[in-house]
């Protein structure tokens, strides 16, 4: 049974919003792990993104509780859902928690302290840990595991000056006035459906840093991800860097970065990751097995990337008549 809350503050100091599609298995205990917080004054909205299996029902007990409430999205798409959230919520501070992640107690308590003491930070996240639901295979990298969400920056508070080390998406809060200011989480990143774009957050942290702003790692901000079964095959690694290499592309071309020059650093990535798989590979039983998939997968990834490019660079050849 989802544990009772008694009635907080109807002024909230930040909204825990988790957006969830079809993932009824794991998504009470996300709710359960809000709902369990040490700090006063939140509310917490579930955003179903047009879920086909048991999201409402598992949600439906949790909704006589005063915290919580629903809210069925059919528009498909993680950007579409968190914009959604925020259009809901009512608090200063939005904070974004996966459908299959298990917040610490502490966990909006410490985004709370963090945005109070920096008016200018716009972006957070905290330590991710990860939740095995089955046993890690040896082919999975320390790299890799960042593909199932694992997040690990250290001990310490730090200020974020490069986008590549942006927060995790599944356990992440922004500033409204700054979600307002850049226009909402971007429609064209972001999962839709099965799908793996992605690249949404350090498109957000770019913008954040280029206004101003401050991104920082929030090592108390604790959240633990489940790895399901079926993520932890190679194909499912293989199709997630390819569609990194894709949000890559798509990412650049929103940050003006689109042209010609993608060729160039696609095609020095992809043989990069190409020379390290075989030199690995020749060093034979020395070297082990998850730094040459790693590298295999960092180069399907490339090209994605490439082809995406390719595609983009078409119309403008086709116009121009430049090749």
């Amino acid at each position: 049974m989802p544990p009772v809350t008694p009635q907080i503050s109807a002024t909230p100091q930040i909204s825990a919003i988790i957006c969830t599609h079809n993932r009824d298995r794991y998504l009470g205990k996300a709710i359960d792990s809000l709902l369990s917080q040490t700090c006063g004054h939140y509310e917490i909205l579930i955003i179903d993104n047009a879920s086909t299996d048991n999201t409402r029902q598992v949600v439906e007990p949790y909704l006589s509780n005063p915290l919580v409430r629903y809210h069925y999205e059919a528009q498909v798409g993680l950007s579409v859902a968190r914009n959604t959230g925020a259009k809901l919520s009512t608090a200063p501070i939005l904070a974004y928690l996966d459908d299959d992640a298990i917040a610490s107690p502490q966990w909006l308590q410490t985004f709370i302290d963090a945005y109070h003491q920096d008016e200018k930070l716009a972006i957070s996240g905290g330590k991710v840990n990860l939740i095995w639901d089955c046993t890690p295979p040896s082919w999975i990298s320390e790299n890799l595991s960042g593909n199932l969400g694992f997040y690990d920056l250290g001990d310490r508070q730090l200020r974020i000056e490069q986008p590549g080390l942006t927060p995790r998406g599944l356990n992440y809060a922004i500033r409204r006035s700054f979600l307002d200011q850049v226009g909402g989480f971007d429609l064209n990143l972001g999962r839709v459906g099965k799908n793996l774009l992605s690249n949404e957050e350090l498109h957000m942290t770019n913008l954040a840093l280029q206004s101003g702003w401050h991104v920082s790692y929030l090592p108390d901000a604790i959240a633990g991800h489940h790895v399901a079964p079926e993520r932890v095959k190679r194909a499912w690694f293989l199709e997630r860097g390819w569609w990194q290499g894709i949000s890559e592309c798509y990412r650049e071309q929103l940050a003006g970065e689109a042209g010609w020059g993608q060729l160039g650093r696609g095609g020095e990535r992809l043989l990069r990751g190409l020379y390290k798989s075989v030199k690995l590979q020749l060093k034979g039983n020395a070297t082990p097995d998850n730094q040459v998939f790693e590298n295999l997968v960092y180069s399907y990834g490339q090209i994605g990337y490439l082809l995406k490019v390719v595609e983009g660079l078409a119309p403008w050849v086709k116009t121009t008549g430049k090749a």
